[in-house]
């Protein structure tokens, strides 16, 4: 039975990564801050408690006897908290707990580690797609902190038996989804107009359990050096487009209005939305081909399928 160590246990990708791991047969370590967070693991997953995040966490106790670390704990909000400085704070998790369980994973024998980073280490978007080539450019210091946890990662596992697989995916949905996803297919569920009808801008999507599927091909199949891949469904959709999945998935006519979007973003400008307006309206898409063709990678959810599991998961939790 192989043994894996999942940071980021209770957060919506880690659940579907540790339900998916004991589905396949391993040992999973889920590490916690706290023991009292254990309600929210899968069944079967044994917790650790390791408390915060930073360059003291101590790992050793779940990395013991572990081949493949799957590391997803990161702070991806700063919240209005006075007394933060929001770009120490993502460098104190984001980049030295990084590299600190790194240097810990090396010390343990761990053969693998597969690190979730994210596309945004490209930039906010164009119209080209991205690939693993183009020049990271991250715009926000939750990006920065990714990349530099990447780099630091690299140099940690550089000359020694682990290899490191980062993954870098865009808009990640599914069963669990919060955040401006979750507030898009509420508004077309209850029929909310929307100013999107003109919108021809092209994004790329991975469903959770494309992400999932991905980092477990990351941590078995053949890597002969470290490596870094972008992982998306491959089927990029406009915005009126994802509308229009949507509408299809829950059974709802699309509202979609035809308003250009050249006014859209005069308006979003008066109302300090325009970062709003820019992610609804702008281009951000990413070239996967490179996780198919060295990993012999193929998404197993298209992205109908993987809206219409979303859509049951939010059907299910309205009634709960």
């Amino acid at each position: 039975m192989r043994t894996a160590m999942v940071t980021g246990s209770t957060g919506f990708v880690g659940r579907a990564l540790c339900a998916r791991l004991i589905a396949d047969g391993w040992a999973v370590r889920a590490t916690v801050r706290g023991l009292s967070a254990t309600s929210a693991l899968p069944a079967g997953t044994a917790p650790f408690a390791t408390g915060e995040l930073d360059r003291s966490t101590p790992w050793d106790e779940a990395l013991a006897g572990a081949e493949v670390v799957f590391h997803l704990a990161a702070r991806v909000h700063i919240m209005r908290e006075e007394a933060v400085d929001p770009v120490a704070e993502y460098h104190r998790v984001n980049v030295e707990a990084t590299g600190h369980l790194a240097r810990r994973a090396v010390g343990a024998g761990v053969a693998r580690f597969v690190f979730v980073s994210s596309a945004k280490v490209h930039g906010e978007g164009r119209e080209a797609a991205y690939t693993e080539d183009d020049e990271p450019r991250p715009a926000d210091p939750y990006a920065a902190s990714k990349l530099h946890a990447e780099q630091e990662l690299g140099a940690v596992a550089s000359g020694t038996g682990m290899r490191a697989a980062i993954l870098r995916p865009p808009l990640v949905y599914g069963p669990g989804v919060r955040a401006n996803f979750l507030q898009l297919l509420r508004a077309v569920d209850r029929g909310v107009p929307l100013p999107l009808g003109a919108v021809t801008n092209q994004r790329s999507l991975v469903g959770i359990d494309n992400l999932v599927d991905a980092m477990v091909a990351c941590a078995v199949r053949p890597m002969d050096a470290d490596r870094t891949f972008l992982v998306a469904d491959g089927q990029d959709v406009s915005t009126s487009g994802l509308v229009r999945a949507l509408s299809v998935a829950l059974g709802r006519p699309p509202r979609l209005l035809s308003i250009p979007p050249s006014l859209i973003r005069a308006t979003a400008r008066l109302l300090h939305q325009s970062a709003a307006a820019g992610r609804l309206l702008g281009s951000f898409a990413v070239d996967s081909s490179r996780i198919r063709r060295e990993l012999s990678w193929t998404p197993p959810a298209a992205l109908a399928d993987g809206l219409a599991r979303t859509v049951a998961w939010y059907r299910s939790s309205m009634q709960a």
